[in-house]
């Protein structure tokens, strides 16, 4: 990404085509009229936002394409769909989930004891999605599949520090979902941050751009987890200290895919 100055105050910010962001400070503009601007800025697939920074307003345009314009709705509506323990599919899923994180235990039921051995809360793990949804049992199911060796090295901690306590493992993949959807704030009618315009960008690149943030997102709180020897009442500041370093990493002017993040690296 480069970072190229145009007439007044302006800063057009170039990505990867055909993503197109730009970003204008105005002073002047009140809180009251930030939600988008001068009906001339508006065209299809064009949308605008104002929002406060260091004391002023600043504007952000993204231009999307059709592919994105899907790829974004297909991804909403993954995100509304509720964990519904009747429907096969679901059902299907969990089997799955257990399947590549146990292949060798069979599993006696879907409301079973054997299930706190992953970190759900109870018998029941249909009753932890209530705040992501799906998409959550999605992204653990994804992370299982695709990064095997990661999985099974922050669910065990195999090789790594061993610690006393620690947190339950898919309890925190449910709250990791959930910090995702908020960070990249994808229900907004309109973007608020330059985090959701790049994720966009590499969303175009990558439809499964969101899982492997998931994915990145995991074992970046696992290591400052265990680097900060934290306790379990301290889950929540880890988090929001994993979600700052996705969102520095997301904004680095040598970032344009999912892969060139730096904490790409950590995933085996």
């Amino acid at each position: 990404m480069s970072v190229e100055r145009t007439q007044g105050s302006c800063l057009a910010i170039r990505t990867l085509p055909p993503l197109s962001i730009s970003r204008c400070s105005h002073s002047s503009v009140s809180l009251d009229n930030a939600s988008c601007g001068s009906p001339t800025w508006m065209g299809k697939g064009l949308t605008c936002v104002c929002f406060k920074r260091k004391g002023t307003y600043e504007r952000v345009y993204i231009n999307l394409t059709p592919l994105q314009e899907e790829r974004q709705r297909r991804l909403k509506h993954r995100m509304k769909v509720h964990f519904d323990a009747s429907r096969p599919d679901h059902q299907e899923a969990l089997r799955a989930l257990w399947s590549a994180t146990y292949p060798d235990q069979e599993l006696h039921g879907l409301v079973s004891d054997q299930w706190k051995e992953m970190g759900w809360q109870g018998r029941d793990p249909s009753t932890d999605f209530r705040g992501a949804g799906f998409i959550s049992l999605e992204n653990l199911l994804f992370f299982a599949k695709t990064f095997s060796t990661s999985f099974q090295h922050l669910l065990n901690k195999q090789g790594g520090k061993q610690v006393a306590w620690g947190y339950p493992f898919a309890v925190a993949g449910v709250n990791i979902t959930f910090m995702i959807m908020q960070m990249l704030d994808l229900d907004a009618t309109k973007p608020r941050t330059f985090v959701r315009a790049v994720f966009l960008q590499m969303l175009s690149e990558n439809e499964w751009t969101f899982d492997l943030l998931y994915c990145i997102a995991f074992v970046v709180m696992d290591k400052q987890w265990l680097e900060r020897n934290a306790t379990y009442m301290e889950f929540n500041d880890v988090l929001k200290s994993t979600r700052s370093q996705l969102e520095k990493e997301l904004l680095m002017d040598d970032v344009l895919r999912i892969e060139d993040m730096p904490s790409y690296s950590l995933l085996c």
